[in-house]
């Protein structure tokens, strides 16, 4: 929910709690998911600051999650432990304050999506950007790949992010170096928004090198971040916010992946979260398209070249289809079956043939034969000399 400018933040009891639980637990725990989604964010938070679940509670989250009691309280011991450095209203007004918000499932802003997440759905998400980020994810496409692209995978994550811009599309990834940075500014050069999940907090620049790409990201678009503001990234954040990227958006395209590269991860989300998949094929030499290669062959992705073979794949059906590719259309593709018969029974070398002898070999009646013989010498394609008829050189 977007505040007006200079307007003080909400700061209602269950944004609180979840801005709370948001420094209590790491980002995408299933336990911690599942205890809000049984007793509610504020209930859940009253209960790990007692230090121990209710015996109902307790039980059923480790019934649930397949744990003992012991496991389970033992968690709520290192929630409350994070507890004690909260202050979730500092949090709400210093993020207030650089121009981000808080959003909670409930808000007009969250996207709906997430909710296929199930328990592993965000406590909440803080945000930065001028762009409206559930109307922004509606119609979007996350673009992922290599970190250490080649300059192959920059062109088409940069390409094919303008071309999706111009068709007014989304382009989500994870504001690294890379493809992801590549598709970012190819859709910030159609003007067209882009989301950008971070494995930080969004007052936190990583990579450093990308300060101005997140300026203006927030001008056109959004940063977002499920781990509080000041966090730093860790691995583990990198691979768990992944599953963001891959529930946001209508399908994944891997620009250009390794066979250990990262944005392996979020394809096996998304598959998981039965969205499309797409992958762009590259050299067969090349380890750093060898991941690509592997999701075609394995069936887990659809081989995509472009934006319409995108589109073609996660928009619309009947709405959003690709045009059939072809090869360069010639002249003689435009002859009928009888004119290119005779064009074949025509000799290329020698001397030339007589209309019954190219009849013959053609297949077809005089009459037919010399009226074809009639269209392709207007057209060009043959002459007549003393020695019958010849193909005329049409160098």
């Amino acid at each position: 929910m977007t505040e007006p400018s200079g307007a003080a933040p909400l700061a209602d009891e269950t944004r609180l709690a979840r801005a709370a639980l948001m420094r209590a637990g790491e980002s995408g725990d299933p336990l911690l998911g599942r205890l809000i989604e049984v007793c509610g964010p504020v209930e859940a938070l009253a209960q790990i600051r007692e230090g121990a679940l209710t015996a109902e509670i307790g039980g059923r989250l480790a019934h649930d999650r397949g744990r003992t009691l012991r496991d389970v309280q033992a968690k709520v011991t290192g929630w409350r432990t994070r507890l004690l450095a909260a202050d979730p209203v500092r949090d709400v007004l210093a993020g207030h304050e650089r121009g981000a918000r808080l959003v909670v499932p409930g808000d007009i802003e969250w996207p709906s999506q997430l909710d296929d997440l199930g328990v592993g759905r965000p406590t909440g998400l803080w945000v930065e950007g001028a762009a409206d980020l559930r109307f922004s994810c509606l119609r979007s496409v996350a673009i992922v790949g290599a970190r250490a692209a080649t300059p192959y995978g920059v062109h088409v994550a940069s390409a094919m992010g303008a071309e999706l811009g111009q068709e007014g599309w989304t382009v989500i990834s994870g504001g690294a170096y890379g493809v992801d940075s590549a598709a970012h500014r190819g859709a910030l050069t159609a003007e067209a928004p882009t989301v950008a999940v971070l494995a930080c907090g969004t007052d936190y620049c990583y990579p450093s090198g990308h300060h101005d790409l997140f300026a203006v990201i927030r001008e056109r678009g959004v940063l977002i971040s499920e781990s509080p503001p000041g966090a730093h990234p860790t691995r583990s954040r990198f691979l768990i916010r992944n599953r963001l990227i891959a529930a946001l958006s209508r399908g994944t395209v891997v620009a250009e992946a390794a066979l250990r590269s990262g944005a392996l991860n979020t394809v096996n989300h998304a598959l998981t979260l039965h969205r499309h998949v797409g992958a762009v094929p590259g050299p067969v030499t090349s380890e750093s398209s060898a991941g690509c290669h592997a999701l075609l062959r394995q069936g887990k992705a659809q081989c995509v070249t472009n934006a319409a073979e995108v589109l073609d794949l996660i928009g619309a059906i009947g709405a959003d289809l690709a045009p059939e590719p072809k090869g360069t259309v010639i002249p003689l593709d435009s002859l009928s079956p009888e004119a290119r018969a005779v064009l074949d029974a025509i000799p290329s070398r020698g001397p030339g043939a007589g209309p019954a002898t190219i009849a013959v070999t053609a297949g077809i009646d005089l009459q037919t034969a010399l009226s074809r013989l009639g269209a392709l010498a207007a057209a060009g394609y043959v002459q007549h000399g003393r020695q019958g008829w010849r193909l005329r050189d049409r160098r």
